[in-house]
């Protein structure tokens, strides 16, 4: 976390970023990796589309969507699309906090203002500690300290508590992202859709993606994403439309691609 920065934000993605690197690759973000401890990923955003972008659209009758806004769609469009959870830290000049998104399960947060004064439900602590594994008690003790008043502490240093917390499970953020990071970009639908699924058929999850299991996968994203898109659309959640979409993108190309590759030889 930058200190000097006064807004910012990052993606900790609970895998290796060989699993990271083609689903973040449709969130078609300026984005970079890096690996951050055994298990761990890391993304950081190399744009501030909550200032840049979004913000200039906002001249012409749309408002710039916070930080954390933008944030947590992003983590909810990489958890629905993927068996890994999602943690998405942000900081700007008034408060500091996170979202913890985790397939289809509602997305679990915690604020706290720039004073360190927490704004949040001590349940949601609780939550995020099940859903990461932590240890129900030493763990869970540290997170609860973190929902308490203490003068000392301001938001960025309760973020720090966090990852101090996350280090027992190994993750260990880089110094810096300049020698093992590498850019995300966008390749352009044909070149993500044979990485992906490429690399997915040569793993233990092959089966998911070619042959009768990898056709009733599909359906179910789309049956579920149409219905979750709409829902997301008529709220005005960016994050669940772009999840829902996404799911459909996804169902689509699995159905596209198992016919495909039905018809070829391996190999080809």
């Amino acid at each position: 976390m930058d200190a000097t920065s006064p807004v910012g934000a990052l993606l900790l993605c609970r895998t290796v970023p060989d699993a990271v690197r083609p689903v973040a690759q449709l969130l078609r973000e300026p984005l970079l990796l890096a690996p951050a401890g055994p298990g761990w990923s890391v993304l950081v955003p190399e744009g501030e589309p909550w200032q840049g972008g979004r913000r200039a659209r906002a001249g012409e009758g749309e408002r710039a969507e916070p930080v954390d806004r933008v944030l947590g769609g992003w983590a909810t469009a990489l958890a629905v699309g993927s068996t890994w959870p999602v943690l998405a830290l942000w900081w700007d000049g008034d408060r500091a906090g996170y979202t913890l998104a985790s397939g289809f399960r509602r997305p679990v947060g915690y604020v706290w203002l720039a004073d360190g004064t927490p704004a949040g439900e001590d349940e949601a602590m609780r939550t995020f500690a099940e859903r990461l594994g932590l240890d129900p008690v030493l763990d869970v003790q540290s997170l609860e300290a973190l929902t308490r008043p203490d003068p000392d502490a301001d938001a960025r240093a309760r973020l720090r508590g966090l990852l101090a917390v996350l280090t027992r499970t190994g993750l260990a953020l880089p110094a810096g992202l300049d020698a093992n990071a590498e850019r995300i970009e966008w390749p352009g639908w044909r070149d993500a859709v044979r990485v992906d699924l490429g690399a997915v058929e040569s793993s233990r999850f092959g089966p998911w993606v070619r042959g009768p299991r990898a056709r009733a996968l599909a359906g179910a994203q789309l049956a579920a994403g149409l219905p979750l898109a709409l829902w997301g659309a008529a709220r005005r959640s960016g994050g669940w439309a772009f999840a829902g979409v996404l799911l459909m993108v996804h169902g689509a190309l699995g159905l596209a691609y198992d016919r495909v590759r039905e018809g070829r030889p391996d190999g080809e």
